[in-house]
Order: C-alpha cells, then structure tokens, then sequence
C-alpha cells in the first residue's frame, strides 16, 4: 500500500524560502490528483495548492497564490512545494494527500478530495 512521506520543512526567516517534498513508497501517486494542506495550531487543516493527475492544471488558495508552486514528478514518485516570500502566517504543519480512488482525477480543493495523507512536515517562519 502506497505512503506518502513529506520532507523539507524547517524554521525560515521572513521573505526566504523553502522546498517540501512528498515522496511515495510502496506504490505510486501515478494518474492521481495530489495536493498540499496545511494546519496551524488550533486551527483547521487548510487548503494550500493541488495538481491534477497529468500534471497539467493547479490551483491555489488565494493565500498562496504567486508565491508558492506545485509540481510533480511521476517518475520518481515525489512531488514538490516550492515556497517563496515565507511570511509568519505561512507556519504550520504541512500534509500532502492523494485520493487512491481518483484515477485521472482534477486537482482537488477540499479535504474530502483527498483520504490518504503524509505525517507532515512543519514549517516555521520567523518575523
């Protein structure tokens, strides 16, 4: 059975930058939609970025939009959150997710899109 493990977190200044990564074992996240949330302390786990399965369309929260990117790479089961122009609100765990249902589906918004998730990743970014 497929896991999703996420890496590339850490603490940042503001205004600097950072890469997750989401990396698939034992099977692969190949023709499924994946996608990036994010949960602060207290708080609900929020929508951050998602891809379809072909790579060909994203979507962002308004939050995110400009600054971050997401992008995979099939062939080496991983995909990617380039983040830039951290802020302090940006801090939270990070989760990556994929749907193992969804075959050839579109990049997804919602928390129910999505029913297979990574441990997380937390970033911290310092004012």
């Amino acid at each position: 059975q497929v896991q999703l493990v996420e890496s590339g977190g850490g603490l940042v200044q503001a205004g600097g930058s950072l890469r997750l990564s989401c990396a698939a074992s034992g099977g692969t996240f190949r023709l499924f939609p994946v996608g990036w949330f994010r949960q602060a302390p207290e708080k609900e786990r929020d929508f951050v970025a998602a891809i379809d399965w072909s790579g060909g369309r994203t979507v962002y929260s308004d939050s995110v939009q400009g600054r971050f990117t997401i992008s995979r790479d099939d062939a080496k089961k991983t995909m990617y959150l380039q983040m830039t122009d951290l802020k302090p609100d940006d801090t939270a765990v990070y989760y990556c997710g994929t749907h193992t249902a969804r075959k050839f589906g579109g990049a997804g918004r919602r928390l129910g899109d999505y029913n297979l998730w990574g441990q997380g990743t937390q970033v911290t970014i310092s004012s």
